[in-house]
């Protein structure tokens, strides 16, 4: 047992607030894949204050940053994000639907959290570290776009951990729990038709329609579900419809699509087959197809010794310690909720109901957590590439969704500070059994390599794919 975990969890309780802050000043500024500039700037210039060697621009991502701190010894990762999503924009603290912005964004998942509860873990390891004078380096890394934009794939595809001895994370959510390494691995392309406008009553005959190739793509993927594994997901939205006036045959059109399968293996056949469809639409309708690649995400690799190691921890400091205010709060966020999602929480965790119940007041046991988890996550890629663990940390009421305007209100909350906080302890000790005890590393690094020999990795970027920037930051 690590013998000086109470001190690392003084260190982060004595700056608490400075990472409040940093979470606070990233909610008010919501902000999407790759455009998190603001965002960015916040972490790196706290990065800097606190003494970390900080690199921004990594990857060729220009949001992209990591912070490095102590010399020597074994490099541990600790993984931030620090997106937003579309269409999520609501008040703080308040338990009724009221947007900030009409139509705006909002961090309906919990990174402003994230990525300050992953710095404060970092910066309490780094703090512990050279007080001590131990020989290690603690590595936070500041990830954009995981909402659709990989950014950690494309950091692994450049190398930026390679020299990554063990890489720590955690995602806010109801309960605190090391959950069961599940995720599907995903791939999300656009693809675009061009045809032939024409006007639609006067000469029909010499238009070539690509929105009709875009519905016939729709319809083929649609009969296609019939005959894919249960596991596997496939979504679409039309990006582009060519246009709104019915009587113009449309010239464009695209539909972007993200496809999830339960591994990369089962993944690569699906996308083929769907490769397939967009080509017979285009050849129905004869017009021509081009595919853009958006993202890719591994299915995420769990590591047993790592996980038993962050559970002693999670259990050695107990649950979060909420209190009547926090309760209350909680119930208030609940009454907006059905019944069916307050018990899907629990049906998730794999935990009996308990009536009344608003926060999570137990630490779960190793392993909780849907089997049939049906996410996807960058996470996934740097844990093919390195040993990796996380956490769930209990943020939210009992039954809030993830991407929901009620996660959006409780990210300012403290019930949303406490759980960051709780998580950050976790990971820190976490890190530093990894740095004091001897064994767990070259363990972590034993039972990932006994993983990887039954399905060798393949990328699910491709190696000629580029991050989907928008235009300002190219």
């Amino acid at each position: 047992m690590t013998a000086n975990a109470h001190d690392v969890w003084t260190l982060i309780e004595q700056d608490r607030e400075t990472f409040f802050a940093l979470s606070d000043r990233v909610w008010d500024t919501p902000e999407l894949n790759f455009n998190e500039f603001a965002s960015s700037d916040a972490h790196a210039q706290t990065l800097a204050e606190r003494g970390f060697r900080v690199a921004r621009g990594v990857a060729g991502l220009p949001t992209a940053v990591i912070g490095e701190a102590g010399e020597g010894g074994p490099v541990i990762a600790i993984m931030g994000e620090f997106d937003a999503l579309p269409g999520l924009s609501q008040a703080a603290g308040l338990a009724e639907k009221r947007e900030l912005v009409a139509g705006g964004s909002g961090h309906g998942c919990g990174h402003n959290l994230l990525g300050a509860g992953a710095m404060m873990a970092a910066d309490g390891v780094r703090r512990y570290l050279a007080e001590r004078g131990i020989k290690a380096r603690v590595r936070y890394y500041g990830c954009p776009a995981e909402e659709g934009g990989s950014g950690k794939g494309f950091m692994v595809r450049a190398g930026r951990f390679e020299d990554v001895d063990v890489a720590i994370s955690w995602h806010p959510s109801a309960v605190a729990a090391v959950s069961l390494p599940v995720s599907l691995a995903c791939q999300e392309f656009v693809y675009s038709f061009k045809g032939r406008a024409a006007h639609a009553a006067g000469a029909p005959h010499l238009g070539r329609s690509a929105l009709d190739a875009v519905e016939l793509m729709n319809v083929g993927v649609n009969y296609m579900r019939e005959h894919m594994p249960q596991t596997a997901r496939v979504h679409y939205a039309i990006t582009d419809a060519g246009g709104v006036a019915p009587n113009v045959v449309q010239a464009f059109a695209s539909v972007r699509y993200l496809v999830r399968a339960r591994s990369l293996p089962e993944l690569m056949p699906l996308v083929a087959r769907v490769d397939k469809i967009a080509q017979g639409a285009a050849l129905m309708t004869e017009t021509s197809m081009t595919r853009r690649f958006v993202s890719g995400d591994a299915d995420l690799v769990g590591n047993g010794p790592l996980e038993s190691l962050m559970q002693r921890e999670l259990e050695r400091l107990g649950a979060p310690a909420f209190d009547s205010a926090d309760q209350s709060f909680a119930r208030s966020i609940q009454a907006t909720l059905t019944p069916e999602e307050i018990d899907d929480t629990f049906r998730r965790a794999r935990m009996e109901p308990v009536d009344g119940l608003a926060l999570i007041d137990r630490v779960l046991p190793l392993g909780s957590g849907d089997p049939n988890f049906v996410g996807s996550t960058d996470v996934g890629t740097v844990s093919w590439v390195v040993p990796t663990v996380q956490m769930r940390g209990a943020t939210h009421a009992i039954g809030t969704a993830l991407h929901s305007w009620q996660a959006t209100a409780q990210g300012k909350s403290s019930i949303a500070k406490k759980g960051m906080e709780h998580a950050a302890k976790v990971m820190a000790a976490t890190a530093l059994a990894l740095i004091e005890e001897p064994g767990f590393i070259d363990k972590a690094k034993a039972d990932h390599a006994a993983r990887l020999k039954r399905a060798p990795f393949r990328s699910p970027i491709p190696d000629d794919a580029q991050p989907d920037l928008p235009q300002a930051a190219e």
